[in-house]
């Protein structure tokens, strides 16, 4: 299966869900400080149980303290 994740074309070998995409790139499963969007629609943390299929385009933003 392929998708893109912040532009960068990744592959998996079946269905992901979006919780797991999200602990592999951030290092947590945590949504604090995450958002994720699937195609252009903002995701809630209440359905990353979503399985990413192929085609999908995923974005994920980390909110970062800065000053």
């Amino acid at each position: 299966m392929e998708y893109t994740l912040n532009g960068e074309p990744r592959s998996s070998d079946g269905p992901i869900a979006v919780s797991a995409v999200v602990e592999a790139e951030t290092g947590h499963a945590s949504p604090k400080g995450v958002a994720v969007a699937i195609n252009g629609d903002v995701v809630p943390a209440s359905n990353w149980s979503y399985k990413v299929t192929d085609g999908d385009e995923l974005d994920i933003l980390v909110a970062v303290q800065g000053g």
